[in-house]
């Protein structure tokens, strides 16, 4: 089991930044995923990005060029740095992790259903 606590966030204008971490504690797997994802009221979750124990990266492409996720060596923070954030970002931010099953051997994914522990969220308000 994971458990995943997030932390940062908060409000800021259009063009401004933001930096999220996701404390991770538990069972930190080498085949560990860990994602953030966002839901904005009124909308379904939505991947942001994802990283895997070699470093490999997956960014929606509409935080592309945008949004940086990375990760201390120790696996134990995932941050999520956010840059030129728009009105659009704004949305309840997960962090979420899954281990991957021997046969996946594919960089992390940004589906939903694949994540099997969420953090409590934190709230991230982009003013225009």
């Amino acid at each position: 089991q994971v458990q995943l606590v997030e932390s940062g966030g908060g409000s800021v204008q259009s063009g401004g930044s933001l930096t999220l971490s996701c404390s991770v504690s538990g069972h930190i797997s080498s085949r560990l995923c860990v994602a953030w994802f966002r839901q904005a009221p009124g909308k379904g979750r939505e991947g942001v990005a994802a990283i895997d124990d070699d470093e490999k990266t997956n960014h929606a492409d509409s935080v592309k060029g945008r949004f940086t996720i990375s990760q201390d060596n120790t696996r134990n923070t995932v941050t999520l740095q956010m840059n030129n954030l728009k009105p659009e970002d704004t949305a309840m931010y997960y962090c979420a992790a899954f281990i991957k099953a021997p046969w996946f051997d594919r960089i992390c994914t940004l589906t939903v259903p694949y994540y099997m522990s969420w953090g409590q969220g934190a709230q991230v308000t982009v003013s225009s």
